[in-house]
């Protein structure tokens, strides 16, 4: 039992200090994000299996291309998520922005579950085609409980620069996440990023 205890708080202060990612129950709702420019230091990207709940509480799952970073700064980031059919309400719009002025948004081990993504990449260095597992370049996989195989297709690089970013996402999670300048708005209606 002692050796067990103790690996469960190393993965505890590893989580605190940002050096893993934990795997949770996504929601039924997915969200769009928009930014002017990402640069990431050490690219990863292999395929995973988000699982979660529906709106009305089922179990589900969506696949997902895990786009990781060892740190990335965004400029001009927009996120939006539209809660359907409150009562009296109807649709609810969050929209939350950061990163516009001078400072930058900056994330440490970024991962996002991406489900689609528009944008203008550039690679330095890629990689493509290793092994989900052996894509060093990244901050690994995630871990904690994640559905994906270790043997499955990735590709890395040393840098990506992706450039007028338009996604959906299921989740997302860092070490830690500065959102320089964050401004939330909560509206009626459906007013997303884009």
């Amino acid at each position: 039992m002692v050796p067990s205890v103790a690996a469960t708080a190393c993965i505890g202060v590893a989580l605190a200090q940002g050096a893993l990612a934990a795997s949770f129950s996504v929601s039924g709702q997915s969200f769009k994000v928009t930014t002017k420019e990402l640069v990431g230091e050490g690219f990863s990207q292999y395929g995973a299996l988000d699982e979660g709940y529906t709106l009305d509480g089922k179990k589900t799952a969506h696949p997902v291309a895990v786009s990781a970073f060892k740190s990335a700064t965004i400029k001009s980031l927009c996120q939006s998520v539209v809660t359907p059919n409150i009562p009296v309400l109807g649709n609810v719009s969050l929209i939350l922005r950061a990163g516009d002025g001078a400072e930058p948004v900056e994330a440490k081990n970024l991962y996002i579950d991406v489900a689609d993504l528009n944008a203008d990449a550039t690679f330095t260095n890629i990689d493509i085609g290793v092994a989900a597992k052996d894509a060093s370049k990244g901050p690994g996989m995630k871990g904690g409980g994640e559905q994906a195989n270790p043997f499955g297709f990735a590709q890395q690089a040393d840098k990506a620069v992706l450039k007028d970013v338009k996604q959906t996402a299921w989740a997302t999670t860092a070490g830690t996440f500065k959102l320089s300048g964050l401004k939330m708005s909560l509206s009626t209606g459906v007013k997303e990023c884009y």
